[in-house]
């Protein structure tokens, strides 16, 4: 693989800027270039400045980045990794290509505009350097046509999903001309650096996943309306239900833009002449006349969806109604069918309720999943040669939870041909000839190993996987792999002497389960390992304590109960941290309450960089008591200054400050601001990579010659530093930012970070905090308040402020 150590984003639009932001969140610097104005704003006019000013001859690109800045969710990392992108434009500061590895383009999806700026490009950039086009539509050979030979050998598409830093594809789409190490250079780095999923595209209109997502939308948008399907309806049939992501089909649509879709719609319906599903790209008259009033979603204030502000301040999220084509309150969806899919978890068997469902719930989804099903295996070979990219493609690009193929797989191949057809859609011949030939599905597993239906060979072929991805699930069907599970968590032997702790409950939430197999975990490490990794591979960490264990029986008074269960955590916990041998935890996603509490203990930390890290007790009307508090007010301690004199109050506030207020990182790099990570503590782009980039690191602090911490001293400033927080605590309350309850729960909190009743500092011990932790928790449970919190979580997933 080439270094790319530093890129030239051409274009400061939507894409190009949240491009340079991913970059930077890679560590990787940047310059952003766009136009020169033609013309002054009036605050331009005001300030003096000329059409030569600096300001105004990069005003294109640095408002592109001022909008990266702002985005929701947000474009970066932190917001000081702004700092590597340096701003310009193309007349003066086109030749810092010389600088660069590799040149992205992401300006307007015009070929002319393209081609004309790419005439500049070869004037300036040296010979090997990357140049790609973040282009959608438009092929790659067309762009690439008539340049020199090194400039189209080093040339290629590159399609980020938008938005870059949370869309997990990167589409890849070589020309005939591009050389294979410049095809494996963007791959590589993408995949280990920006942490893609990479999909090989052949240079085709919209390429793999717009070119199957659209068609899966406009197709939708084709049968409701000749169904009388609501909006609702449609967003229920089409969310977690069916596998596809909360925001289904329209919410989708309001943040991606109409005007987007519709763009690429026309642009497909003129670029497929032969497509049998051609018509299905046109855009309906409803939307067209959406368009034209500027309905175009989030970016003009309303879409399918408007949200608008009742007479009690409060705002209400109002639905477009097609018929006619006015908004009125959102209507709760009422499906037999649906309302039983819902209420069991395996997709499978979600799929299996629909499909047999004679109701407009199930006539929906096989209509519109048969489209989907036929369409995509009529694109083999046309769009791609493997149906693994197919699946890829829609799983990272339009987050579904499979991909066509996995999902037809889940229905049954060979039953379901005759069905699909009978809908009016045709299944591509070779996958008939797949079933006649004996082959019952598109994937097979087989000795820890997982096979595809390859069209081309029409047989099995292994899937590849990269070294860096140990497939957790795929191990675990080796029983020699397993040391032992129960319903809560397994212990998995990931090789070279080191162990996995994998949690796998609902949402990952930690019960008696977890607390028994991670003391069997530690006591197999000590005995019988070299190193243990804490990690999964679901879709979270984990969500935290199982509250809805600690509700019932604060319910029905079992004290004694919940006071083991706490110890049982905090003993845990204290293993992790005092192990003989090195334990690396991997977090991923959120990694709330106790599953921050187990990171906290972690004597090295390997977290995914979308790590949602916080501890929330809060929320539910406690706080911290698996060590968390303990672990917060340790890390205050250690951040001050070594000296006699130094005052620690400012310290433990912000930590204080950080549990009280229940702050999450909105990336590992922020949890490191927060405290919840350490500043050695290190970090995976890639997902994937997870686990065996802690058990790397595991294996290297072996090599060291690990040995575990040495038990710390705790100052706990007593009554001196309690009566500061009652202060601060009553100030707040007087201000009214927070609930009478909250001040009553940030006094016990305040109480444990102060050390309880100690008249002056002293050094304590940790269990002395733990024994103060749980003392406080339990109290709180007991609260009729802190019991609503509770239920309000577990009722509507969002905390009650009491």
């Amino acid at each position: 693989m080439r270094p790319i150590k530093k890129v030239a984003v051409l274009g400061a639009g939507v894409m190009g800027a949240q491009i340079a932001a991913h970059l930077a969140n890679a560590g990787i610097p940047s310059y952003l270039l766009d136009i020169v104005p033609q013309e002054l704003t009036e605050e331009e006019k005001r300030n003096g400045l000329t059409l030569q000013s600096p300001e105004v001859r990069n005003r294109i690109a640095r408002e592109g980045l001022e909008r990266a800045k702002k985005i929701k969710p947000n474009a970066f990392f932190i917001p000081e990794l702004e700092k590597l992108i340096t701003i310009g434009n193309f007349e003066d500061n086109l030749d810092w290509i010389k600088d660069v590895d590799w040149v992205i383009e992401a300006v307007v999806e015009r070929l002319d505009i393209k081609r004309e700026l790419f005439k500049k490009v070869e004037m300036v950039r040296r010979p090997g350097t990357i140049v790609s086009s973040n282009t959608s539509g438009i092929r790659i050979s067309e762009i690439a046509e008539g340049f020199s030979d090194d400039f189209r050998k080093h040339f290629l598409g590159t399609h980020f999903f938008n938005p870059p830093r949370y869309m997990k594809l990167l589409e890849i789409i070589p020309t005939n001309e591009t050389l294979p190490e410049v095809i494996e250079t963007i791959a590589e780095f993408g995949e280990k650096v920006l942490g893609k999923g990479i999909v090989y595209c052949k240079d085709t209109p919209n390429f793999i996943a717009n070119r199957i997502g659209v068609l899966a939308v406009m197709y939708v948008l084709h049968y409701m309306l000749q169904n009388n399907f609501t909006i609702e309806e449609v967003d229920e049939l089409t969310g977690p239900v069916t596998g596809k992501p909360k925001s289904a089909t329209f919410r989708t649509l309001d943040i991606v833009g109409l005007d987007t879709l519709v763009h690429v719609a026309n642009n497909l319906y003129n670029a497929v002449p032969d497509d049998e599903m051609r018509e299905y790209f046109k855009v309906p008259d409803v939307v067209q006349k959406m368009i034209e009033n500027k309905w175009l979603g989030e970016k003009s204030g309303q879409g399918f969806y408007k949200r608008v502000k009742k007479a009690d301040g409060e705002s209400e999220i109002l639905t477009l109604d097609f018929s006619t084509m006015e908004y009125r309150p959102r209507q709760k969806v009422k499906i037999g069918s649906l309302e039983m899919a819902k209420t069991v978890d395996d997709l499978r068997d979600k799929i299996k309720i629909l499909m047999e469902s004679k109701d407009k719930a199930g006539k929906f989804f096989w209509n519109t999943t048969s489209a989907v099903l036929a369409y995509a295996s009529n694109r083999i070979p046309e769009i791609s040669d493997t149906i693994v990219d197919i699946d890829n493609a829609m799983k990272w690009g339009f987050n579904w939870e499979v991909g066509p193929f996995e999902l037809w797989d889940l229905i049954g191949v060979e039953r379901s041909i005759e069905k699909i057809e009978s809908e009016g859609f045709k299944v591509a011949d070779w996958v008939k000839d797949m079933v006649n030939s004996g082959k019952k599905s598109f994937y097979q597993k087989s000795d820890g190993e997982i096979f595809f239906y390859d069209v081309a060979k029409k047989d099995y072929s292994k899937l590849r996987t990269r070294p860096e991805f140990i497939n957790l699930a795929l191990l675990k069907e080796d029983k020699r792999k397993v040391i032992k599970q129960n319903a809560g968590a397994s212990l998995v032997d990931i090789g070279d002497g080191v162990i996995c702790f994998e949690f796998h409950t609902k949402a990952n939430a930690i019960g008696e389960d977890i607390l028994v197999m991670a003391n069997y975990a530690i006591e197999e490490l000590e005995k019988n390992y070299e190193a243990l990794v804490i990690g999964n591979q679901g879709q979270h960490f984990s969500a935290g304590a199982n509250l809805m264990l600690i509700l019932m029986l604060a319910q029905e008074g079992e004290w004694d109960e919940i006071d083991r269960a706490v110890r049982m955590f905090q003993q845990m916990n204290m293993r992790i941290k005092y192990a003989s041998k090195p334990v690396v935890v991997a977090p991923h996603g959120m990694t709330l309450g106790g599953g921050c509490e187990i990171v906290l203990h972690a004597p090295r930390v390997r977290a995914y960089a979308e790590s949602y890290i916080g501890l929330v007790e809060i929320g539910a009307g406690v706080i911290p008591a698996g060590g968390g508090t303990k672990e917060m007010l340790l890390r205050a301690i250690q951040k001050a200054p070594k000296s006699v004199d130094i005052d620690l109050t400012p310290f433990i506030r912000e930590a204080f400050e950080t549990i009280a207020y229940a702050k999450v990182s909105t990336s590992a790099l922020e949890a490191k601001k927060l405290g919840y990570l350490r500043e050695y503590d290190s970090i995976s782009m890639n997902k994937d990579f997870l686990i065996h980039d802690a058990k790397k690191i595991a294996l290297a602090m072996v090599e060291e010659g690990y040995k575990p911490p040495l038990p710390p001293e705790i100052i706990a400033l007593g009554k001196q530093l309690y009566a500061n927080f009652l202060v601060a605590i009553y100030l707040m309350r007087e201000a009214n930012y927070i609930t009478e309850y909250e001040a009553h729960i940030g006094r016990k909190l305040a109480y444990v970070m102060s050390g309880g009743d100690l008249t002056s500092p002293q050094v304590v011990s940790e269990q002395y905090i733990l024994d103060l932790e749980r003392e406080a928790f339990l109290s709180l449970c007991g609260e009729k308040k802190t019991q609503e919190r509770m239920q309000y979580i577990l009722k509507y997933g969002k905390p009650l402020r009491n």
